[in-house]
């Protein structure tokens, strides 16, 4: 993974958190991580190239107006005001190649000299065992901070651990195992055909970025919430305020007006034009 700065511009070193959508159901980490570099005045500093992405391009996606700025695969946008670097993804990675991905990104991240990742991803809601919509959309995380994926701060941010995570798991011992270089081709020859049939939470994105970057000795922080397709702005929200609260922010230091989110451009063209009333 190779990254391409901006013109006379180049990552901030008081930039040590990163925060990183995990593209799966619904888009969700994406839709956040827009809404953070819309709200954060946040400045594109470059572009990432990797093998494994797959290639697309579109129009300038934050405006205020439409630039005529090309929109990548992978960029990188800091908030120096907010200590804060955020990855857009915005195509997903070619089958089968998530866990070269994975190790491409945890090496850029890892030299890069960040410290605290926040992964931004979503879950199936066909796959949730223990449905609970009575306080609202429900936060789950999953932590470095100790062995077993518990966080102390996270529980007193009245989030749940991901119960499906346990690390002496088949699969995600074998994640673990590959991230640190201690996988066999044995091991790799008998699991990845059950890997994602067997365990859905093992084979998402997220959990292959998850093992890398921890493999690093890097502080990880996984923040995931259930949903299914369909218009999932709401739940982007609710996942922007977390990862605000996590890092401590009441608010992005600029881009609110009158306490607001700010709205990307590229949300605004979503659904296409509204129907044309004369049809009712």
């Amino acid at each position: 993974m190779k990254f391409i700065p901006e013109e006379g511009k180049h990552l901030h070193e008081d930039c040590s958190t990163l925060i990183l959508p995990a593209v799966s159901i619904g888009n969700v980490g994406q839709l956040t991580a827009d809404l953070l570099v819309s709200s954060m005045g946040s400045e594109k500093v470059g572009y990432l190239d990797d093998p494994y992405v797959l290639p697309c391009v579109g129009n300038d996606a934050y405006g205020p107006f439409p630039q005529g700025d090309l929109a990548l695969p992978l960029e990188a946008y800091d908030s120096p005001s907010n200590g804060l670097t955020v990855i857009q993804q915005r195509s997903p990675v070619i089958k089968g190649m998530m866990l070269e991905f994975a190790k491409n990104m945890a090496d850029f991240i890892a030299g890069s000299g960040k410290k605290h990742i926040i992964i931004l991803s979503s879950l199936d809601f066909g796959k949730w065992q223990k449905v609970d919509m009575s306080s609202g959309l429900q936060i789950y995380y999953l932590s470095s901070a100790n062995s077993n994926g518990a966080d102390e701060n996270c529980e007193q941010l009245g989030w749940k651990k991901l119960q499906e995570y346990d690390p002496s798991q088949k699969h995600w011992k074998y994640l673990n195992d590959l991230a640190e270089g201690n996988a066999t081709p044995e091991d790799t020859t008998s699991i990845e055909d059950e890997l994602e049939e067997e365990n859905y939470y093992a084979s998402l994105p997220f959990a292959a970025l998850f093992s890398f970057l921890k493999a690093k000795g890097l502080k990880v922080t996984c923040l995931l919430c259930y949903c299914s397709e369909g218009d999932n702005t709401s739940d982007a929200f609710q996942l922007a305020d977390a990862a605000c609260k996590l890092l401590r922010l009441s608010h992005p230091n600029s881009g609110i007006e009158g306490g607001k989110w700010r709205i990307p451009l590229s949300w605004m063209s979503v659904y296409g034009p509204p129907p044309d009333v004369s049809i009712f």
